[in-house]
């Protein structure tokens, strides 16, 4: 099976500039940030099953996953109201393991929704950990777990995305017996998936790398590959992928 995950940073954006045709090439796609309420016609033409959880504030969040393999069940949110209504979850069910495309709070200017993002971090590990079968989780989880993966971790300490207690809580869920497979196959540093516009940070390569692909354990040895394809353009996210046996 091969998984892509991107945060498109607003689905109709990306289909305006044109949707890379190497995405199309994954049996499994999911976007986060599509900030719409509807599937576009584009999309419908590809092969794929689509399933969509929007937020239901408009224009905001909400996530899109498409499948060209048909699952056995669908469950979209993590069961609790707070974190469902802003569309940030969708969990597909196979016969060997789930594929769940999440898409994580991000903590704000000000660490205003720090919180918030918190107790969704809780309550998904919950929900994960309830899940019957093996995990791949992939989305944009909003946070750097350690110093390699951000260009300046001197001058983001206490940032969002950058805090400590993001950090833990990263340290921990792996610790739970979950792996980041991107660093299974690459130890590398300067290895990104977001950048901000302002600056030419893309450019320069002075990014974070916010965006994941977890599995469970029991999944590792099916784990065939993972990396970021950091030269396809549409973002300011770049695409990641994970092939699993």
């Amino acid at each position: 099976m091969k998984i892509l995950t991107w945060n498109v940073n607003g689905l109709r954006s990306l289909l305006d500039k044109g949707i890379p045709k190497e995405i199309l090439e994954f049996d499994i796609v999911m976007f986060q940030e599509i900030k719409t309420d509807t599937v576009p016609e584009e999309l419908k033409t590809l092969g794929y099953e689509i399933f969509i959880n929007p937020a239901k504030r408009k224009g905001y969040s909400g996530t899109l996953t498409m499948s060209k393999v048909k699952p056995l069940n669908v469950t979209y949110g993590i069961g609790h109201d707070e974190f469902d209504s802003e569309g940030r979850v969708i969990s597909l069910e196979f016969k060997d393991y789930y594929v769940i495309n999440a898409y994580f709070p991000n903590a704000q200017h000000g660490l205003t929704r720090l919180d918030y993002k918190l107790n969704f971090n809780s309550l998904i590990e919950k929900y994960l950990n309830n899940l019957s079968k093996p995990k791949i989780i992939c989305g944009d989880f909003n946070v750097a777990h350690k110093e390699i993966d951000i260009a300046r971790p001197k001058d983001n300490i206490n940032n969002p995305g950058f805090t400590q207690q993001e950090r833990d809580w990263m340290t921990h869920f792996l610790e739970m017996g979950y792996v980041d497979a991107f660093r299974v196959f690459h130890k590398e540093p300067n290895r990104y998936s977001w950048w901000t516009y302002r600056f030419h940070a893309r450019e320069k390569n002075i990014g974070w790398r916010i965006d994941y692909c977890v599995v469970s354990k029991d999944l590792l040895d099916r784990v065939k590959d993972c990396d970021i394809l950091d030269k396809i353009y549409g973002s300011d996210h770049a695409p990641v992928y994970i092939i699993v046996e």
